[in-house]
């Protein structure tokens, strides 16, 4: 009883309150150990006799079902494979309103990045990412490029081929954690299989290649998706990019709200993983598509108004 006196009141100098009981994580059937750490925020008021607001940020210290511990906050995952760090940004106001959501994520080598169908590679079969995420265990996922909407591209999902159709620009995700834009008319199914290629994602344009933004940008269409869904102008969007080795960038962008997140435009995109430190990055299906999902929760606000639209599949990391 001294000990966890002592204990209780050396916490308490420290700011941080235990919680009053644990949980447990459902997916993995353990105890989850809550504690609350209690700290001054940035900004207080201008008026220096105003007391300081406080941010209170809870963090949750678990196993996952491979029995690997890890630590998890609102906003951060960190275990011995992976560590996640999500950062909201909101801009401006009225029409000039932006807010988009970036995860910074980072895999130890031998970790890679996955994917998942709503339910196979079969048209029409959709489901919300959070859906899709929670079936298969994700920590983070976004929306992918609704390959199952479209008969053209190269797909290739966890090492297997499930459609040979070369039609435009794509994405190659490698088992060793690299990622590359390529033109898919240029290079066999097969061989990206054989250069080690997990997943691609066909659906595009590439915002950057070699670190540089490509040109034309703003006046390309991506073709097969039917002329009442263009991606020209400022709209939502989800698009992934790659700094290092294993070191990736999820971005999230709402849209087509008024005073909340009117979206931006593809060049605007890709100078925002440019300026993140990517050297390469793809866009993904956005519009009504575009969610990130991260700890059982949807992070964005699709379209501003909190519902997802079912979509064909996802990429995660869990």
């Amino acid at each position: 009883m001294l000990i966890a006196a002592l204990a209780a009141a050396l916490l308490a100098g420290l700011g941080i309150v235990p919680s009053a009981c644990s949980t447990t994580d459902s997916s993995s059937q353990v105890s989850v150990a809550a504690v609350t750490t209690t700290a001054p925020s940035e900004t207080q008021g201008s008026d220096s006799h105003d007391a300081p607001s406080y941010d209170t940020t809870t963090t949750y210290q678990s196993v996952d079902d491979s029995g690997a511990r890890y630590t998890a906050t609102d906003t951060s995952y960190t275990s011995e494979t992976t560590s996640i760090s999500i950062t909201t940004v909101s801009t401006g106001s009225g029409r000039s309103a932006l807010t988009y959501y970036v995860a910074d994520l980072q895999l130890a080598p031998g970790t890679i990045l996955q994917s998942a169908f709503a339910d196979g590679f079969e048209s029409g079969n959709v489901d919300y990412t959070s859906a899709i995420a929670g079936a298969n265990g994700a920590v983070l996922a976004v929306n992918g490029d609704y390959c199952t909407a479209r008969n053209t591209g190269i797909i290739i999902r966890s090492g297997v081929l499930y459609l040979d159709a070369p039609a435009r620009m794509g994405l190659a995700l490698y088992k060793d954690g690299s990622m590359r834009v390529y033109d898919e008319t240029e290079i066999s199914a097969e061989q990206l299989l054989a250069d080690g290629v997990w997943n691609t994602f066909s659906f595009g344009p590439a915002l950057l290649v070699d670190g540089a933004i490509p040109e034309g940008l703003d006046t390309t269409e991506v073709e097969d998706i039917g002329e009442e869904h263009t991606i020209l102008g400022s709209q939502p969007r989800t698009g992934v990019g790659v700094v290092d080795t294993g070191h990736y960038v999820f971005i999230v962008v709402d849209g087509r709200s008024q005073g909340y997140s009117m979206g931006v435009t593809l060049s605007e995109f890709a100078q925002i993983f440019r300026d993140l430190g990517c050297t390469t990055a793809y866009n993904l299906d956005g519009g009504g598509s575009s969610a990130m999902y991260f700890m059982g929760e949807l992070v964005n606000d699709p379209l501003g108004e909190g519902r997802e639209r079912g979509i064909s599949d996802i990429l995660y990391v869990r």
